[in-house]
């Protein structure tokens, strides 16, 4: 068995593992006593017998009552009374999930290989294919970035995809089999997978894939076309991961 025969089987065997919060005081005023003394006028008597004047009572001063000063307490002031009237929040359904043009029925899709390794992408999600151009590195990148591609004044990024996709299992042996010739556009992104060759175009029925249906690690992947036993690519959670500077592990 030849060492590319080899690596296609290894590969293979790999992709199929990848779908298993008070008190109130009253003061009283004195009142002041007035002398009527002015009132007693003299009277003449006969010299025989002397006559008394006749005793007077003074009127007895009765001392005004005054009525305690009650002193109207002070009543706090009441705030006006606001009846509140709950507003009801707004119910906001939640989004429909968008389900993608390729899983309504047949569809077409592209493969092509990388380091012996078959892969898919639906057509709809390809934006285009570029002949490997020169690449010119960048400085502190991720290990996976290859570098920037000028394409008719277009910068693609372009990403060693082997190393992305099973960064575990790449090493020297496998980057000495890489031959890329060609970038792989996703969508109308600025991004490109490198790859080897392209294969062909083939259409699929839905049933012909083992979709992936649960949310969890690889969002990448959306699903294994069972009989070439390859990856079909979820290109737009490809685009989001490489934005974020993540591989196919993170």
């Amino acid at each position: 068995m030849s060492d590319l025969q080899a690596s296609q089987k290894v590969m293979k065997h790999y992709l199929s593992a990848l779908l298993t919060d008070d008190v109130v005081e009253t003061p009283i005023q004195e009142a002041k006593k007035q002398q009527l003394n002015e009132l007693l006028a003299p009277v003449s008597a006969p010299v025989s017998a002397p006559v008394k004047a006749p005793v007077i009572a003074k009127p007895a001063v009765v001392a005004p009552v005054v009525a305690p000063v009650v002193k109207a307490p002070v009543a706090a002031p009441v705030a006006p009374v606001i009846e509140q009237v709950k507003v009801a929040a707004p119910v906001v359904k939640a989004a429909a999930p968008v389900v993608k043009e390729y899983r309504k029925g047949r569809f077409q899709a592209l493969f092509f290989t990388v380091a012996g390794l078959k892969v898919a992408l639906p057509l709809k999600a390809l934006g285009g294919i570029h002949k490997i151009m020169p690449i010119n590195s960048l400085p502190g990148q991720p290990e996976w970035l290859k570098g920037v591609m000028l394409y008719r004044e277009q910068k693609i990024n372009v990403v060693d995809t082997a190393l992305w996709v099973m960064p575990e299992k790449y090493d020297q042996g496998l980057a000495e089999k890489l031959n890329y010739q060609y970038v792989i556009m996703l969508g109308n992104s600025h991004w490109g997978l490198a790859c080897d060759t392209l294969v062909n175009t083939i259409a699929l029925e839905q049933d012909e894939v083992k979709w992936r249906e649960t949310e969890g690690k690889r969002p990448w992947l959306a699903g294994l076309i069972k009989e070439h036993m390859c990856a079909l690519l979820d290109v737009d959670a490809l685009i989001a991961l490489l934005a974020k500077g993540m591989n196919s592990q993170q």
